[in-house]
């Protein structure tokens, strides 16, 4: 039997996760977390290992991009990702409400220390439980980001190889097998057909 992929989440799904946190002991935190997997499509593993200098400008404001280390990336593939609106804002207040770090882990513990990549996966699986959302992983986060990431090429000029590099995969083949297919745009083709 194989397994099923995590559920590519809606727009809807990703802002009733993020007002739910709100009232959470840990908002700035929580809410850093769900746009690190939605608007970076960072694994588990990476959020876990971010660090204050990783998505820092050297005036030490929060950058234009994330700067994945190879160190925290899966297969050592470390990569560059532009910073989304909502996320460097969610940075921001984060790094405020730190007091200014400019070392250490982005996503502690409540202890202080960073939080481990199990941890990361326990906190999204309780949160989605708590939501009622069923099929859903810490990778849903991903996997939408890189499905929206696809749908959005046409109106960018990019291509599939920019969503590869974003997700730092190796080959495209990987990429490709996050993409979720959209029901709406088949029946449409094949109305035209």
């Amino acid at each position: 039997m194989s397994r099923q992929p995590a559920k590519v989440l809606e727009p809807d799904d990703v802002r009733l996760a993020l007002a739910h946190v709100r009232s959470q002991r840990y908002p700035e935190r929580n809410r850093t977390i769900i746009l690190l997997s939605f608007k970076a499509g960072l694994r588990a593993c990476e959020i876990a290992g971010l660090s204050w200098p990783m998505v820092l400008a050297t005036d030490g404001g929060i950058a234009t991009h994330i700067n994945v280390a190879r160190t925290i990336a899966k297969y050592g593939s470390a990569r560059q990702i532009p910073i989304n609106t909502l996320l460097r804002r969610a940075l921001m207040s984060l790094h405020k409400a730190e007091g200014y770090p400019d070392e250490g882990p982005v996503i502690r513990s409540e202890r202080g220390a960073a939080m481990l990549p199990g941890a990361i996966v326990n906190w999204f699986s309780a949160t989605y439980r708590r939501l009622g959302f069923t099929g859903c992983s810490s990778h849903s986060g991903r996997r939408t980001f890189i499905t929206k990431a696809a749908r959005l090429l046409p109106r960018t000029g990019g291509s599939l190889r920019d969503v590869q590099e974003l997700a730092g995969h190796r080959a495209l083949t990987t990429t490709e097998r996050y993409i979720q297919g959209d029901r709406d745009a088949q029946h449409k083709l094949i109305r035209l057909i």
